[in-house]
This record gives C-alpha cells, structure tokens and sequence, in this order.
C-alpha cells in the first residue's frame, strides 16, 4: 500500500479515490442492477428502492464518472436505458465480493 500524504495529512488512496464515484448505497445497488442486465429506470428504482431523485443523481453521476452509458430506446416517448461501460463491468467482480462479505458477516 502507498503511504504518501497529501499536503493536509491526508492519506492519497486509491480507495478513498473509489469510494468518492461509488460510496453510496444507491450507487452500488444501480451498478448492481445494471449488472444483473435491469436497465430502464423504472425497474432499477424498484429492484432498490432508491427514492426517484436520488436514484436519478445517482445514474447521472455513475454516467459522468463513465461507468454507466445511457442509450435511447424509444423517441415517443423519449425513454433511455443504462448500460455498463468497462469501467463498470470492471467492478461487478468488486460487487460480488461485497455481496458475498455481507452474505457472510453482514446478516
């Protein structure tokens, strides 16, 4: 592990840098779904339980990090739907780590 430091004390982290794009509940849970191939808000929202507005500021950050692409499925009316960049697949092996942690020591 670095052990370099900031000018503030603060540790420099990889990890700290991570958790800044994906620390937050609603964030790993809609990668999660992505994940699982659940794309349309409207199903994401409900497979969470994410409340509307911060399901919606969760995408839009997860989507200006890169990890998240949305793609338009219908003009009329206009309707998107999210897929995982590679970025984002590059952290389903994390999720699944935390999943497993939390099936195990979590309960």
């Amino acid at each position: 592990m670095s052990s370099a430091f900031e000018p503030t004390g603060v540790r420099i982290c990889g990890m700290a840098d991570a958790l800044r794009v994906v620390g937050d509940r609603w964030a790993l849970l809609a990668l999660r779904e992505v994940g699982f191939g659940v794309t349309r808000f409207s199903d994401i929202q409900r497979h969470t339980g994410a409340p509307r507005a911060s399901l919606s500021a969760r995408l839009r950050d997860l989507e200006g990090h890169g990890l998240l692409e949305r793609h338009r499925y219908s003009e009329h009316p206009p309707r998107d739907e999210y897929r995982l960049t590679e970025a984002g697949r590059q952290l389903l092996p994390v999720l699944g780590a935390l999943r497993e942690w939390g099936e195990r020591y979590a309960r």
